[in-house]
């Protein structure tokens, strides 16, 4: 739709802005391209993908939508995506809208004729994923979307629960939070004072008469967000674990680095990460590390890659190299848990030499059969787990669905204070003007109070310095 000319400004506070044509990184080794005729396209959206080379038929597909004012190009090139499409081997696409749609080029998450089953720009995406599935032969797919495009992703995870296996919802807000323009703003800035329930029946009443499986469901929020407000995060939480059924208070919290806490509800089905002091925008980690993905940049902000993570709540990780043809174990289950140890078994794979088992994204271990205990944990911790099948050749398929386990005891304790402060309270102590973290014998620095560590008990009376976060 085309707005009037005196809704222009208003329009222009619904959500992101970045700067028009921002350019994108260069991609990988695979190929980035528009994609037309993809289908009667009644929400008049362009189509844009990235396939990586040498790209087996089967494997996953995400959809990605960008925010207010940013292309496809841009998301490619900043949101990580492409890197993590190259790293564990699935296809991505990127819809794209215009201003003949909305003038700052958002996604209509707040009109029910774009975001509702069978019709407009929802009905655009689900074409998408249609004529990926016919070209590539993709797999179960996945939708996510930043702001405006995280409203989407959270229409469509409700309008097609049968389409989309897991969803992302970055700064965004919760599915048929607004049906008309003017409703917007106020689902960005305010509480709207409904119920868990009265949450989950906006979803449920997307599709009637769908009873599940429904869509995991990863959030995504700053607590210094301004644009679209924090309270959305706990509205969004409210909604998928009512649709599941599941309490809206954690099974476990667990601390991740750039100021993120992840809170796990159920058996992992919604996971919502808060971003202490972070803006509006998406979390990134520029890098070559293992955890690291996408590029710094306007509403791209420097924290922590929330696109490796959700990945790796949806099961996306693989070993990097090029994949096996042995699917993914099914079964996988938590089996025992002590202060420092996960118990794992799963359902045999036919044909497989063994299976490698991954801890949070990175290898934990290998076994020879459908059992693994790993240890050296953390007590009191949340772990998610994967396992995928090694053929004889030692290639690794598909990995597994995630599970979670929790070690039992309690969780580390963690000190943030002046080095000053760590010892009078006798978490170190002092030598030759300097200050030692007690049990590791860490050198923190000066002996001051100008010097700031945070300290982390792994054991009683043991301390190893956790900067910049526990």
């Amino acid at each position: 739709m085309r707005l009037p000319a005196r809704l222009v400004a208003f329009v222009a506070v619904l959500s992101l802005l970045l700067p028009p044509g921002a350019a994108a990184h260069a991609a990988a080794a695979g190929d980035y391209r528009q994609v037309t005729g993809f289908g009667s396209n009644p929400g008049n959206l362009q189509m844009f993908e990235y396939v990586p080379a040498g790209l087996p038929a089967g494997a996953p597909l995400v959809v990605a939508l960008h925010g207010c004012t940013q292309s496809a190009d841009a998301y490619h090139g900043h949101s990580g995506w492409a890197e993590l499409a190259d790293r564990w081997g699935f296809a991505v696409v990127y819809p794209q809208t215009t201003t003949a749609n909305n003038v700052q080029r958002c996604f209509q998450w707040f009109e029910p004729g774009e975001y509702g089953r069978g019709g407009g720009e929802a009905a655009s995406v689900v074409q998408m994923v249609q004529d990926a599935r016919g070209r590539l032969g993709s797999g179960r797919a996945y939708v996510t979307g930043l702001s405006a495009g995280g409203g989407m992703a959270a229409n469509l995870l409700a309008a097609y629960p049968d389409v989309f296996a897991g969803g992302s919802i970055n700064a965004g807000l919760p599915a048929a939070c607004a049906s008309s323009l003017l409703q917007a703003t106020g689902c960005q800035m305010n509480d709207q004072g409904l119920t868990p329930r009265q949450w989950g029946d906006r979803v449920r009443a997307a599709f009637p008469g769908h009873t599940g499986p429904w869509p995991r469901v990863a959030i995504w929020q700053g607590t210094a967000d301004y644009t679209v407000r924090p309270v959305n995060a706990d509205e969004l939480r409210d909604q998928w674990t009512d649709v599941w059924g599941v309490p809206q208070a954690p099974t476990s919290t667990q601390t991740l680095p750039g100021g993120t806490t992840r809170s796990v509800y159920g058996d992992s089905v919604v996971e919502v990460y808060s971003i202490a002091g972070m803006g509006h925008g998406l979390a990134v980690d520029p890098g070559s590390g293992a955890e690291q993905c996408g590029a710094s940049g306007a509403y791209f902000l420097d924290t922590i890659c929330s696109s490796h993570r959700t990945a790796l709540f949806w099961g996306l990780d693989g070993d990097g190299g090029e994949p096996g043809a042995l699917p993914a174990p099914t079964g996988l289950r938590v089996t025992g848990t002590g202060d420092d140890t996960a118990s794992l078994a799963w359902d045999a794979v036919e044909g497989a030499a063994s299976y490698v088992v991954r801890r949070d994204g990175a290898d934990a271990g290998t076994s020879e059969a459908g059992a693994f205990t790993d240890t050296g944990l953390a007590p009191g911790t949340s772990y998610a787990y994967t396992v995928a099948a090694v053929d004889a050749e030692g290639r690794a398929g598909a990995a597994s669905a995630p599970v979670t386990a929790t070690t039992a005891g309690a969780p580390p304790r963690c000190f943030t204070a002046t080095n000053y402060a760590h010892v009078t309270a006798g978490r170190a102590h002092v030598r030759g003007g300097y200050a030692y973290a007690n049990g590791s014998g860490q050198n923190m620095g000066l002996f001051n109070v100008f010097v700031t560590r945070t300290l982390r008990e792994a054991s009683p009376g043991y301390f190893v310095i956790a900067d910049p976060g526990c």
